[in-house]
């Protein structure tokens, strides 16, 4: 199984998720143009994609989702409240390409199996996922204002972790945004900041844990060396296996490979 990131943060997201024959980008938060060359820079054909799978519909996750699709008839899985929500109506999805979830039952796209998970946004009917398979497991978790019981439950026992640390509240208070944007940021229905992020992982970490990968990183109100000292000291790791996915290239292709899991079993 393996993971990249074509980009993250507030101009736009997507995440490529593989295994075997199957390819699915989460989210399509960039125009379709700019898509095909963010995934080409990955090596990857948008004839290649098994499926287009969405969290919510703000523009930095939806942008090129219905061109791409209808462009290359590539089938979207997501929400009735997201496939509802006003953006994609505007600019509607070919129905027979679609397939609707609920936040509450696993599903399948191909070799991965797909566990939605219902978060607190200010959305229509936000859901992160959990991919999954026999052998691996990869959280991606962005776009959340708090942190739930079942978030935490989720999350635990991944192999690798992509997780949002939106802001630090010091540099989001003092900084250029109006009050209301500030307090919608750091709300319960907004992104998760420094601390929170640093909690999350404490309550979710183990020795399974290969990679982390920060994501959704806002360019005005954060700074790496903060995130970095809040997951540091929350798991006692070291800043340097700490990844970042940034907005321009996002990361490249990491592997979880079988020999992990050898050596990992043979220490014990």
């Amino acid at each position: 199984m393996r993971f990249a990131s074509i980009g993250s943060g507030s101009e736009g997201n997507g995440t490529l998720l593989a295994c075997g024959d199957t390819l699915i980008l989460l989210d399509c938060g960039f125009s379709a143009k700019e898509t095909v060359r963010r995934l080409r820079e990955k090596g990857v054909e948008p004839e290649q994609l098994t499926a287009i799978l969405v969290t919510h519909e703000h523009a930095d996750h939806i942008k090129g989702v219905s061109v791409l699709s209808s462009r290359y008839n590539i089938p979207v899985y997501l929400t009735w409240g997201t496939f509802c929500c006003k953006p994609l109506q505007q600019r509607p999805l070919i129905e027979s390409l679609v397939t609707i979830i609920t936040p509450h039952e696993m599903f399948m796209i191909g070799d991965i199996e797909v566990q939605p998970v219902p978060v607190p946004h200010d959305a229509r009917e936000p859901t992160q996922f959990v991919f999954s398979t026999a052998q691996w497991r990869v959280g991606v978790l962005t776009d959340v204002g708090s942190i739930t019981s079942h978030i935490i439950s989720v999350y635990k026992d991944c192999d690798a972790l992509l997780l949002e640390c939106n802001h630090d509240l010091e540099l989001l208070m003092s900084g250029p945004y109006p009050q209301s944007l500030k307090r919608r940021v750091a709300g319960d229905f907004g992104h998760l900041n420094n601390q929170q992020a640093a909690l999350l992982l404490k309550a979710v970490y183990s020795e399974r844990l290969r990679h982390l990968v920060i994501t959704h990183v806002s360019q005005k109100n954060n700074a790496l060396d903060r995130v970095k000292d809040a997951l540091v000291r929350a798991v006692n790791c070291r800043s340097d296996w700490i990844q970042i996915a940034d907005q321009d290239t996002g990361i490249g292709w990491q592997v979880l490979t079988r020999n992990e899991r050898i050596l990992e079993e043979a220490s014990l």
